[in-house]
């Protein structure tokens, strides 16, 4: 299946999440969509443009974050702090950041 047209995000921005780290987001799509988060693979991956492309931007509400120490959360390539249950923090951390009850959650 041909992934959809390219996108640019309509929010983006950093989110503290500890006294050494922040965490990079974006949100394209549909802001009245059906909320969606994408986890990327690492490590030291982030999201790229084309990860945009993936949601059917009329449908989703698509989020993308790029993991402590990933892609253009910072700081790059830090390891301390960054643990699983860390990592799940964030996603709770940024969901009520945004607002969102629930969403779907996709990995990479």
């Amino acid at each position: 299946m041909p992934l959809f047209p390219d996108i640019e995000p309509y929010d983006s921005g950093l989110l503290r999440v500890s006294d050494l780290h922040e965490i990079y987001y974006e949100q394209v799509g549909n802001p009245d969509g059906i909320p969606l988060l994408f986890l990327h693979g690492g490590p030291g991956h982030g999201c790229s443009p084309q990860t945009r492309r993936y949601y059917d931007p009329r449908k989703f509400r698509a989020i993308l974050h790029d993991q402590r120490g990933a892609g253009r959360s910072r700081p790059f390539g830090e390891v301390r702090e960054n643990t699983t249950q860390a990592l799940v923090s964030d996603i709770e951390a940024l969901r009520v950041h945004l607002g969102l009850d629930t969403f779907i959650l996709l990995g990479g």
